[in-house]
């Protein structure tokens, strides 16, 4: 993979709301918004020790990243209370311990006019804002938002490192039937057993806190939260009528003969899963290379 694409950066003073939807999210274009959260109290008040103090004594779902999975998060990995969670992130040693999807402004809704809904993203989605947090370390796998919108994905504490991937590489990255996750692991890219990264072009970044990152619908995203970290992401329904389509298409139907097929068969069902994404990978390098629309990249790999 090449990862040497660059990410187009504006201050959030600079960027209007017109801005941002003609040149970003109708193009399907990634953005970093430099000092988005300053724009709202959050970006000054949220510290750990002023969340403890709020949503300290709530009970949280733990997700392990350390554990393979073969379909969507089907439960959480731990239960703990959320002033527990945040000391064990707060220190400076690793751990796989994330808090996915935490739909905080439902139980803290004092907290939502501290990050009401950013004027760049309010329609249909606008008001799920969803919370996450990470420790030292914890990586959220390759994957695209299930649902297939858009994403404004806020840091408001801790760095994190980004790649993001076009859908255009669906099939050479490996993509997982009846998933939205891939084969195969950024950090460390096996060209051997797949040799379509080869063909991959990407963004590699970090994100500091008070950035914002602009993901487009069915952006391919690898997060590394590179120490304890919280960010507030708050979506926006695709522009493209398939993407809606496969949208509800990957959170219904899919999504249940998947955890069905998982439940019933067991492994067997995700190697032939794996069969067919390499298959499909093989595939799509012949055809575009017949078409001529992919050059073999020889840098950054």
């Amino acid at each position: 993979m090449k990862l040497s694409l660059q990410i187009d950066q504006i201050d959030a003073l600079e960027l209007s709301r017109d801005k941002f939807r003609n040149h970003y999210l109708t193009k399907s274009k990634p953005l970093i918004i430099k000092n988005f959260a300053n724009l709202f109290p959050a970006g000054k008040l949220w510290t750990f020790e002023y969340l403890n103090k709020i949503m300290g004594n709530h009970k949280v779902g733990i997700i392990d990243s350390s554990k393979s999975r073969n379909t969507a998060y089907t439960g959480y990995d731990l239960i703990m209370s959320f002033s527990e969670y945040s000391s064990i992130i707060q220190r400076d040693e690793e751990t796989p311990f994330r808090i996915f999807l935490l739909n905080m402004f439902k139980e803290f809704p004092e907290l939502r006019k501290e990050f009401p809904t950013p004027d760049l993203v309010k329609g249909v989605l606008g008001n799920l804002g969803l919370a996450f947090f990470g420790g030292k370390n914890s990586k959220v796998r390759f994957h695209f938002d299930i649902d297939c919108s858009s994403v404004l994905m806020t840091q408001i504490i801790g760095r994190k490192r980004v790649i993001l991937i076009s859908p255009f590489y669906d099939k050479l990255i490996y993509k997982v039937p009846l998933t939205s996750f891939s084969l195969i692991d950024p950090d460390q890219p096996d060209y051997e057993k797949f040799s379509a990264l080869r063909y991959v072009e990407g963004y590699d970044f970090i994100v500091q806190p008070g950035d914002a990152v602009f993901m487009p619908s069915r952006y391919w995203h690898f997060n590394t939260y590179l120490e304890g970290g919280m960010a507030v992401s708050y979506r926006i329904m695709a522009n493209n009528p398939a993407d809606i389509y496969n949208g509800l298409m990957n959170t219904t139907i899919r999504l249940v003969f998947d955890k069905f097929m998982n439940s019933t068969i067991g492994d067997s069902w995700m190697q032939k899963k794996k069969i067919l994404a390499i298959d499909n990978a093989n595939n799509m390098i012949k055809k575009l290379q017949e078409e001529q629309k992919i050059t073999l990249l020889s840098e950054g790999i």
